[in-house]
């Protein structure tokens, strides 16, 4: 059962054939003997883990079950949460405890979801490959010596692993898509808007979004159905966002009449030759199936990462500005002065990637500047969204490699920020735009994950469901890559 989906766990404790505290054992038992190999939980509370679980039994010996009773969640170290640390894998954030939880932490336990710990990061979700947490490199269960991706990837490498059936990540530029494509696991960015970003400690405002990594496209529907939904006390929160039968979405089979849009741009020299493979027949298989491939050009997206690189640190300076070591996290010792106290509490606390970024974006906004970087940045972001409301004039969808590359191995491009930065050059222009977007598996490339996303128009996530749900019917690589990781030991 570890490598069981969400849809299969929930169908076995809705026929009472297994228990909540039963699954809560097994996964228990596999992060105990995986995790040290993988470093993918940074937190975990075992014993509350079998509180919640007794919890949810105990109610739904009572009660009629919720959407997600008894099931395991593991979460990213950006939630609020008041149960244990949130630190989001930076020492500016040590033994600071969240007074409340975030607006999604509040929603999964009211659908009665078990949660289970927190999981590694990038520190402050800065970065491509978790290998800039305080708290150690995550590594990739397909291969140890290699990246799981980033900034998401210890709730990636828990699901590719079965340390947990479904996690959930945030996804600024890429970080949730990346590394489920690399992992070889589902990931969903909603639309931005979709899902509240309240108790989601801030990187860039204007791009962050929340989303589910799961084994299939219906998990990743079921924990989206669970979040969504307007918070009148997030103003980024859309109060009239359409509403989805998210599930019922699910059910497509076939492609009949989608019209799938393929970008030029993204089909470029210097991608992976494995990666380019896998995806070309992936659309193949996706004609078969009935769809139309039509050629598309988004003309503008050779800008997005140089946009995203100006616009994101620029949205950290502000956000990251809180952390002075006055109200909360960590102070320095024995400060001279108030301004000793600020710059050695930052300096001490901030990883580098961290300060390279504050320092990158308070540069972009500084007086004299602020016109050349940001204000043309901002333009360039208009244009790019322009690119996309054409194309969808044209098709329902758009396909495109999710990652240009497959795992690379850790410390490969670590002092190479530049190189780092261009891993999410198929998954920006989406955050820029605000789109919904899925990554889901679609082949291996030497004996690594592939993945393909699926682009929609704003609040569509709808379309991308039919569609990936289309594909994973057809060809069932979720299913694949979980028995070849399984036949292979099922971790580390």
């Amino acid at each position: 059962m570890p490598f069981s989906s969400l849809s299969e766990i929930k169908a076995r404790l809705d026929a009472g054939e297994t228990t909540a505290v039963d699954v809560a054992h097994l996964y228990l038992r596999r992060i105990e003997a995986h995790n040290d190999a993988l470093n993918a939980f940074v937190y975990l509370d075992a014993g509350h883990v079998l509180a919640q679980a007794q919890a949810s039994d105990a109610y739904r010996a009572k009660y009629a079950p919720r959407s997600l009773e008894g099931l395991p969640i593991a979460i990213k170290d950006i939630f609020c949460t008041q149960d244990g640390p949130t630190r989001c894998c930076s020492m500016i954030l040590e033994g600071f405890e969240a007074p409340y939880d975030a607006y999604v932490i509040t929603r999964l336990k009211e659908a009665g979801a078990v949660l289970v710990g927190k999981t590694n990061m990038d520190e402050f979700a800065m970065g491509s490959s978790t290998e800039t947490s305080a708290f150690g490199v995550c590594r990739n269960p397909w291969d140890t010596n290699r990246i799981p991706g980033g900034s998401s990837g210890g709730s990636a490498s828990a699901v590719a692993a079965a340390l947990a059936p479904a996690a959930l990540g945030t996804d600024t530029g890429g970080s949730i898509r990346q590394p489920a494509s690399l992992c070889g696991i589902t990931g969903l960015k909603p639309t931005y808007g979709r899902v509240s970003r309240r108790g989601i400690i801030a990187f860039a405002s204007s791009l962050d979004q929340a989303g589910p990594m799961t084994r299939t496209v219906r998990d990743a529907a079921m924990l989206s159905a669970a979040i969504a939904g307007h918070d009148p006390g997030d103003a980024t929160s859309v109060a009239d966002a359409p509403v989805l039968d998210w599930l019922a979405a699910c059910d497509k089979t076939d492609m009949k009449g989608l019209r799938i849009g393929k970008p030029k741009e993204y089909f470029v020299d210097g991608m992976d030759a494995g990666v380019r493979a896998e995806v070309e027949a992936a659309l193949k298989q996706c004609k078969a199936l009935g769809a139309e491939i039509i050629d598309i050009s988004l003309p503008h997206s050779e800008y997005a990462v140089a946009a995203y690189y100006v616009i994101a640190p620029s949205e950290a300076s502000a956000n990251l500005s809180r952390y002075d070591g006055v109200r909360f996290g960590h102070r320095c010792d024995t400060p001279e002065d108030l301004l000793d106290m600020y710059t050695r509490s930052r300096d001490e606390g901030f990883g580098a990637e961290v300060k390279r970024r504050i320092l990158t974006g308070t540069f972009a906004l500084s007086s004299g500047y602020y016109d050349a970087y940001y204000l043309k940045a901002q333009q360039v972001r208009t244009l790019i969204q322009q690119d996309f409301m054409q194309a969808f004039e044209q098709v329902d969808v758009i396909a495109t490699p999710t990652s240009p590359v497959t795992a690379f191995l850790i410390g490969e491009k670590a002092d190479d920020p530049l190189t780092m930065y261009l891993s999410d050059v198929f998954t920006i222009a989406v955050n820029l735009a605000g789109l919904p977007a899925l990554s889901q598996p679609c082949g291996m490339a030497d004996t690594l994950p592939v993945g393909l996303q699926w682009i929609a128009p704003a609040w569509r996530e709808d379309v991308l469901l039919n569609a990936a749900s289309a594909y994973e019917a057809a060809t069932d690589w979720s299913a694949q890559t979980s028995a070849a990781f399984a036949a292979n030991g099922g971790a580390a």
